[in-house]
């Protein structure tokens, strides 16, 4: 699919030289993140519905902070762009965003089949005076939980967020490199028994970065990373495929990939997310302010939203799409496959007993436990940054120092092996001189 990516912005950026930029569009989205074939397609669609000619440009960034350093500081005039909840809330903040008028004439208002909680979701992102769902369009979104291989782990043990504590995984648990995701969601967890008696609230409560929460969130994660064998951002689900690791603090979406994977391998993999509570994460369409062709960046928004569609970037990446709506619960149910379960919280009470995938559809009572993830000031964002390098500055284990010594002795032992080599020869220069 990369290389898929690469050659369609090679002829993108050719057909760019003599195409004027207002019949370009310039799209920027995470990296395998869309069917690309949806992409050529698009543009054929536009014509129909506009009479008029786009060519799409299409990028892709594999970290919030590059794309958005891209349009806040660097000012690139990108069409479309596909940030995270917390980057669309620091957008609002800083005025990056454009309205999105879904005014599209004749053509028919696809982002209407949005399900009612992505909307609601959306609502809590925090607007700074604006409402989110005004300049964002969800996308794609998932909960954040726990890889794991029921040969080494139980399901019971990753109920709780402590099997990471556990000393027989030490050496095998996988952390994602994801600072905002790993502390927000320990937050919720370690603040269970404060939201369960009504002393916190869930829906705000990771708005909370004071010293006081990223010290407890610091010392639970220093609890357990000399256990950790890998701090990863997009390795993991590979190496839990190949039991490399037990555990994988991960996206669902990540889940979805390597259990598919794995079992193609022979190798059974699981996804939970413990019962005290974690995240769900959001990933929406934005116009950013520098655009140049929001006409076209509305329309891909609406096309990318037709059902059909959204079915088909989901069979593609493993991602759910925010979209709901009787079609679309059509397309993901399987009796042979799933039980039954109550996801009536996102496609409406119908669906209080369907059987769906609960990864990518997680039963009721999973969302009532997670909170929403959100953006921090420049200040705190620093202080969770210090806190995440503190605890990876000595995340080294046993095992760890055991191989650096051994690498270091063999370093030792070549550069002697050599050194005497040398004199040697010039020893036996010597005699034949």
């Amino acid at each position: 699919m990369k290389k898929l990516t690469g050659i369609l912005l090679a002829l993108g950026i050719l057909a760019s030289c003599s195409t004027p930029r207002e019949e370009i569009l310039k799209v920027y989205n995470w990296a395998d993140y869309i069917d690309e074939d949806l992409i050529t397609e698009f543009e054929q669609w536009y014509e129909e519905q506009t009479g008029e000619k786009v060519t799409i440009i299409y990028q892709t960034f594999d970290v919030n902070e590059t794309m958005l350093s891209k349009i806040e500081l660097g000012h690139e005039d990108y069409d479309l762009v596909c940030p995270s909840d917390y980057i669309i809330e620091r957008m609002l903040m800083n005025d990056l965003l454009l309205p999105i008028d879904r005014d599209f004439g004749d053509t028919p208002d696809y982002t209407g089949n949005l399900a009612p909680y992505i909307v609601d979701c959306f609502n809590n992102i925090e607007g700074f005076g604006k409402n989110a769902n005004d300049y964002a369009v969800g996308y794609m979104w998932g909960t954040t939980g726990l890889i794991y291989n029921p040969k080494f782990v139980s399901a019971e043990d990753v109920k709780s967020w402590d099997v990471l504590r556990d000393p027989k995984n030490a050496g095998h648990i996988l952390m994602k490199e994801a600072f905002r995701d790993v502390y927000s969601a320990l937050l919720v967890a370690l603040n269970k028994d404060a939201i369960d008696a009504g002393e916190k609230d869930l829906a705000t409560i990771c708005f909370d970065n004071s010293d006081e929460s990223i010290k407890m969130v610091e010392d639970y994660l220093m609890s357990f990373r000399d256990g950790v064998c890998g701090w990863e951002a997009d390795f993991g689900k590979d190496q839990m495929t190949k039991e490399q690791a037990w555990i994988n603090f991960s996206w669902s979406g990540d889940a979805q990939w390597a259990i598919e994977e794995a079992a193609d391998m022979g190798v059974e993999l699981a996804y939970s997310v413990p019962e005290s509570g974690s995240i769900v994460w959001f990933d929406g369409w934005v116009i950013p302010k520098y655009a140049k062709n929001v006409k076209a960046a509305r329309y891909f928004i609406n096309f990318m939203c037709k059902p059909e569609n959204a079915i088909r970037n989901m069979d593609v990446i493993g991602y759910v799409s925010a979209l709901g709506g009787d079609y679309i619960l059509e397309q993901v149910s399987d009796e042979e496959e799933f039980d039954p379960i109550d996801v009536s919280y996102f496609f409406g009470p119908q669906a209080d007993s369907v059987c769906v995938n609960p990864i990518m559809y997680p039963e009721k009572a999973i969302i009532d436990r997670c909170s929403m993830m959100h953006d921090s000031s420049e200040e705190r964002t620093r202080a969770l940054l210090e806190m995440w390098s503190r605890v990876k500055g000595d995340s080294a284990t046993g095992m760890t120092f055991v191989t650096i010594v051994c690498a270091l002795l063999a370093i030792a032992a070549l550069v002697i092996f050599l050194f005497l080599r040398k004199k040697s020869r010039r020893a036996s220069a010597r005699r034949r001189r």
